[in-house]
């Protein structure tokens, strides 16, 4: 880190996991800064999906620090992880297709009702949770989704990516991660997803962006964190290299330049 830089939101030193002789992380180093879309590269294999997890308290490093604001932090499994602040949109989406909007944006954490219709009956209330995600979703320009109430599974492919993004972003209070976000959408819906993340961003949460769409990449990162055989090989800008440039370090092609400041 320079010194003209601020404390990163988060960061990771020396991360380190192994799987008997399969090093999947090896050193792995990290830093998200304030108000940024940091997006995150590399090859197959190359231990992006291990560095997430570990960020996100779903894998245990053997090995290594994680910091959030600057204070040491270690989490022991995804709950620790959002308790903290940190919001995870996996690539599988993890809603529930069955559910209405609502009651995906809440999922594990529904809203009782007060007095004994909550604490007796545990009956929920639905009727706030419905009007907190309708703020929520109107709050990102989500305004294609009239109906709160609408099963999730009645949505499009980009319908559902905006529910698991204005999750994230609703209980999400210092970063949001989301892995390959665009996958398997069209370009009008990838589009839109990769607004609501420039949306995200200038609501005040960083955005760690794990990605294979380098087109995507380019258009909406700050800076690109390229992760190649277990660590990082180096960070680059959409400014500073172009995308065959970021190809050629992802693929060892081309020698790694110095991280960018």
């Amino acid at each position: 880190m320079t010194a003209s830089r601020p404390t990163p939101v988060l960061e990771a030193r020396g991360l380190t996991k192994r799987y008997g002789r399969v090093t999947a992380i090896e050193s792995g180093d990290l830093e998200l800064y304030p108000g940024e879309i940091l997006a995150v590269i590399g090859d197959n294999g190359a231990g992006k999906s291990s560095l997430i997890k570990a960020l996100s308290g779903a894998l245990i490093p053997d090995s290594g620090e994680i910091y959030l604001d600057g204070q040491r932090v270690h989490f022991r499994n995804p709950m620790e992880a959002r308790e903290a602040g940190i919001e995870t949109v996996y690539q599988t989406l993890a809603v529930a297709p069955g559910l209405d909007i609502a009651d995906n944006l809440f999922l594990g954490r529904e809203q009782r009702r007060t007095g004994p219709l909550g604490t007796i009956f545990r009956m929920l209330d639905r009727g706030h949770m419905r009007s907190e995600a309708r703020r929520h979703m109107s709050e990102l320009g989500i305004g294609t989704l009239q109906n709160i109430g609408q099963a999730v599974e009645s949505l499009s492919g980009g319908q559902r990516q905006a529910v698991a993004v204005a999750r994230s972003a609703a209980f999400g209070s210092r970063v949001v991660i989301l892995d390959e976000p665009t996958a398997a959408l069209g370009v009008k819906e990838g589009n839109r997803v990769l607004q609501l993340i420039r949306d995200v961003r200038d609501r005040g949460l960083p955005v760690i962006l794990i990605s294979h769409n380098m087109p995507h990449v380019f258009e909406v990162a700050d800076r690109i964190h390229i992760q190649r055989l277990g660590r990082r090989a180096t960070v680059i800008t959409p400014k500073s290299h172009s995308m065959s440039e970021a190809v050629a370090i992802m693929t060892g092609a081309s020698p790694p330049p110095p991280a960018v400041a």
